[in-house]
């Protein structure tokens, strides 16, 4: 008995394309801002930008994975080597997402103080937790964060390599046009 989900639904297509948003958009703002100059107006803006959609995009993701989990996925096409290494990189993708919501949170609350979310709730600071919590988890978070582009970078390299190369419908389950 066969899969008969030909596409993904809707609802994991727009988490998934507004995820790559988020993850490359929040690469590039956390790349820049690091370099501001205490008088740029950004100084605090950005990092109040950036720990906001943070925290909304760890909410986006629990979502995603408790979504994933309780629906129907299509067949990962390729061989079978092809298919365990997607497999193994989205489970990799979602493991470092968290570590990047972990380390971010740690590194945001150190102070004690809780996260604005765009005033519109706060949450609320553990403290530290540990001697240069700070520090560790700002590294940490930094490591994650090009791991997780690296890792982006070859899913999107794989999907081409399926579209172009292999000319199987990995690609276009994702944009909802199976044959």
């Amino acid at each position: 008995m066969g899969n008969a989900v030909k596409n993904y639904n809707l609802i994991a297509r727009l988490m998934h394309w507004l995820s790559a948003i988020i993850v490359f958009g929040m690469f590039g703002v956390g790349i820049w801002m690091v370099d501001l100059s205490y008088y740029s107006h950004w100084y605090h803006e950005a990092p109040f930008i950036h720990k906001s959609v943070g925290i909304l995009f760890a909410l986006l993701t629990i979502f995603r994975v408790i979504w994933k989990a309780s629906t129907l996925s299509p067949k990962v096409e390729g061989s079978r080597f092809e298919q365990v290494a997607a497999t193994a990189v989205h489970h990799a993708i979602y493991l470092d997402l968290f570590i990047i919501f972990i380390s971010g949170y740690l590194i945001s609350t150190a102070d004690g103080r809780g996260i604005e979310v765009f005033n519109l709730f706060t949450i609320p600071g553990a403290g530290e937790l540990f001697e240069g919590q700070a520090d560790l988890a700002g590294t940490i978070h930094t490591i994650a964060a090009w791991s997780l582009i690296i890792m982006a970078v070859l899913h999107a390299l794989a999907a081409l390599k399926h579209h172009f190369i292999s000319k199987d419908d990995t690609l276009r389950k994702m944009i909802g046009a199976s044959k």
